[in-house]
């Protein structure tokens, strides 16, 4: 008998070996001790995530020209899931400190949730470099002409149709001066299936509001509404105030208007803004949660 076969305890070395490799197979090695030691996984036993589910969804981002305002060509962020589709779309109005990353990410949440989103610089021409320096500029100026931005969301949601993975559905959704925006859009644009009103301030403010830029309260266009419309509001807020989302409410009920407003408490303006000492948890959760549902059904 040769050494490697030599018994220790009455088990040769030989049968230790077959043992211990056998061990190995099922998922389990033995150690010298006698310690279990756990065997390193099959690959094939991992559970695979389905494509575009769990954690990671793919997307891909990227900065585009688009048509405009009487042809202008303005720059526009547009991000997009990766899957074969097809998919609805979502034209972003960002908020009058311009466009931000704050309004970027907002626009790759859109993707990353099945959604083609879009969002044109609407400060563009300005060209002062920068978002804030851009925002400045418009502030400087009294703010964004009314029939510019409308021709620029106009761009927007044409520059989607004709994107071959869309579903032939296009929400939109805005933020501060962009809730305003997509108010009047919704009353005065085509192709919007759904829209999201995210604390809009100038809507139902009254001749306080206007100015040459902007020379009508989107209000008074409310009899022209054309698609559902979501309202998201902050009960700290000062404009839009409690009391001007009110009378926004009750002229969308004169109308018959397809409509749900929510107002959050404990929430002031820009409630959505992570970045800002504005942002407020449970009211931009929940306002998220109401966002997709709308979308949801108007939308997929």
């Amino acid at each position: 008998m040769n050494s490697i076969e030599k018994k220790e305890n009455g088990v040769t070395r030989r049968d230790f070996i077959k043992e211990t490799a056998a061990g190995a197979v099922g998922g389990l090695v033995v150690g010298a001790a006698g310690t279990v030691l756990a065997a390193e996984p099959k690959a094939e036993s991992q559970p695979q995530a389905p494509p575009n589910r769990g954690f990671y969804r793919p997307l891909s981002a990227e900065i585009v020209q688009m048509s405009g305002h009487e042809g202008d060509r303005i720059e526009a962020y547009l991000a997009r899931p990766t899957g074969p589709g097809p998919h609805p779309g979502v034209v972003v109005i960002h908020h009058l400190p311009g466009w931000d990353d704050g309004s970027l990410e907002i626009t790759r949440r859109f993707a990353h949730h099945g959604y083609i989103a879009i969002c044109p610089d609407l400060q563009y021409r300005e060209g002062k470099g920068s978002p804030e320096a851009n925002s400045a500029s418009v502030r400087a100026a009294g703010g964004m002409p009314d029939s510019r931005t409308m021709g620029d969301v106009d761009g927007a949601i044409r520059y989607l149709r004709a994107l071959p993975k869309l579903n032939g559905r296009v929400g939109i959704i805005g933020y501060c001066s962009g809730g305003r925006q997509v108010y009047l859009a919704g009353c005065t644009l085509k192709g919007i299936d759904a829209a999201v009103n995210c604390y809009g301030g100038g809507v139902a403010e009254g001749p306080a509001g206007l100015s040459e830029l902007m020379p009508v309260d989107p209000l008074d266009y409310t009899k022209d509404l054309s698609c559902p419309l979501l309202g998201l509001f902050g009960r700290e807020d000062k404009r839009p105030s409690p009391e001007q989302v009110a009378r926004t409410e009750a002229e969308l009920k004169k109308y018959g208007k397809t409509y749900e407003f929510h107002m959050y408490d404990n929430a002031g303006h820009a409630f959505f803004s992570t970045e800002r000492p504005s942002y407020r948890q449970a009211a931009a959760v929940d306002g998220w949660e109401k966002v997709f549902a709308w979308y949801e059904k108007y939308l997929r």
